[in-house]
């Protein structure tokens, strides 16, 4: 019954497409395990490619890679390993940026026509809850109520609606293996700790406490949506704003616009950004050029009387900002 819910979930859902191939991530843990074989079983294991990273990190690495190269095997997928190199910087960061680098190099390398196959992730409804909660004691800002969009810059994620829970009761029906990665529970890391800790706490003040979080992540995307509307209409398609009409707008759409500016820059989340408007605004009244690096590896560029970004040097980008995906 749970198969046939979950698959019925995701082709309603319409984030994957059978008529293109799809990168599937599979870590080997219950919730890729899920994904995959939903994606097989509903567009076929020819339109899936699947992309497993062996970090590296952990004395059971090599047996996950096993696992789910016998997981593809059984279900005819074609698997794609990638072996990670010397560890550099944050490890969380590191490892992210790793698979999904990975990942948009074997979706350009399946690319039919003009568009990179979707990268689909196994980020489910319990990822959601605690993703949020993390976001609200690491980061400030309206973002971290939004929580992880369904689909945002080629990444989908179609278990968004479905509970850890209930991926492994499909797992379980179909008489699939997964492997459980330890460091999920390991106190070192933040995301353990909401997991272990706040998540029980807040079913003990309320039983639809998880419920009511996911319901106001969906009310307040559904208005970020309109609010994202009044961005798009300021930067009409350019990827500067004259400063003039910066000082202009409202202190909340200004800061929303710079926002656009630098993630447009960076491809991927610079919240931080939006804190340097008035700083921003200070060197443009000074006159001449001028630029400030704003976080997440993006410089401000002020010229000509507008403000642009650009993506700096590598170098120059120390870590991801938290719960970026």
């Amino acid at each position: 019954m749970v198969v046939h819910e979950i698959r019925e979930a995701v082709r309603a859902g319409g984030l994957l497409d059978g008529g293109r191939p799809i990168v599937a991530m599979v870590s080997g843990g219950r919730d890729s395990v899920c994904l995959l074989d939903v994606a097989s079983a509903l567009y076929g294991a020819a339109a899936v490619v699947a992309l497993h990273v062996n970090y590296r990190l952990r004395a059971e690495s090599d047996l996950d890679e096993r696992a789910c190269a016998q997981l593809c095997d059984g279900l005819g997928v074609p698997l794609s390993v990638v072996r990670a190199g010397v560890v550099e910087g944050n490890v969380q960061a590191w490892a992210r940026e790793l698979r999904y680098a990975a990942a948009r190099e074997l979706a350009a390398g399946a690319r039919q026509g003009t568009d990179d196959p979707p990268i689909a992730t196994g980020h489910t409804a319990s990822d959601q809850v605690e993703t949020i909660l993390y976001r609200i004691a690491a980061s400030p800002g309206r973002r971290a109520l939004l929580g992880m969009a369904a689909r945002e810059r080629g990444i989908v994620r179609p278990l968004l609606g479905v509970t850890r829970e209930q991926t492994a009761a499909y797992c379980r029906e179909r008489g699939l293996r997964w492997r459980e990665d330890a460091s999920n529970d390991d106190p070192r890391y933040a995301r353990a700790r909401v997991r272990a800790t706040l998540v029980p706490a807040l079913r003990a003040v309320h039983p639809a406490a998880e419920d009511n979080v996911l319901r106001t992540a969906r009310l307040l995307r559904e208005e970020s949506d309109v609010l994202q509307a009044l961005v798009d209409a300021e930067l009409g398609g350019r990827a500067s704003i004259a400063l003039a009409r910066l000082a202009e707008l409202a202190p909340a759409l200004a800061r929303m616009v710079v926002v656009r500016l630098a993630e447009d820059a960076a491809a991927t989340y610079v919240p931080q950004a939006g804190e340097h408007v008035e700083e921003l605004l200070a060197l443009a009244r000074r006159g001449g050029d001028a630029e400030l690096h704003v976080g997440g590896g993006v410089g401000a560029v002020i010229a000509h009387g507008a403000l642009s970004m650009r993506r700096l040097p590598p170098r120059a980008t120390r870590e991801a900002p938290p719960g970026a995906g």
